[in-house]
């Protein structure tokens, strides 16, 4: 798998050129923060919308895949549940990560655009959330390439993180 990175940023976002956006969503962060309150500023408040009206909730598990446009660069928008901020950790994200690669090896997309899972609250360090992608990816080659969402700063130590984890592996 590829990796590359994009700065949560709205114009950017509409240049990265692929099919289909991910992004998380939790159940007590409210108005919606990281990718997904772009997202729903760009959608004109659709996501909260869809979560007064009980339609969605964040919670664990929880997945929708909406069309993006006309309103985004993307065909699909897919959104994660990840349950409570308090309550997230290595294994929610685990699971998270597992249900965003078999959704989309299930409508058969190479190539995304990715808000990991948590990142957004920085619930956990960048290079760990990249290294245990990797680590899951290892024996699933129905992924290209991944765009990244993050900071300029994320994106140096996650460029590190993957440079030191590749040297490892061929030693």
């Amino acid at each position: 798998m590829e990796l590359r990175f994009i700065l949560p940023n709205l114009r950017r976002l509409d240049l990265a050129g692929t099919e289909v956006l991910v992004a998380g969503i939790t159940e007590d962060e409210r108005p919606l923060r990281g990718l997904a309150g772009l997202l729903d500023f760009r959608l004109q408040g659709k996501l909260s919308k869809l979560l007064a009206s009980g339609f969605i909730s964040g919670r664990f598990g929880e997945l929708l895949l909406l069309p993006g446009k006309p309103a985004l660069a993307f065909d699909k928008l897919i959104l994660v549940g990840l349950g409570s901020r308090g309550t997230f950790g290595d294994n929610t994200y685990r699971h998270a990560l597992s249900r965003i690669l078999t959704t989309l090896e299930g409508i058969r997309v190479r190539s995304a655009v990715v808000e990991l899972p948590g990142r957004h609250f920085f619930s956990m360090r960048p290079e760990d959330a990249t290294s245990i992608l990797l680590e899951m990816v290892a024996d699933r080659p129905d992924h290209d390439l991944w765009t990244l969402v993050e900071s300029n700063e994320a994106q140096q130590a996650i460029s590190q993180q993957v440079l030191n984890d590749r040297r490892r592996q061929r030693k």
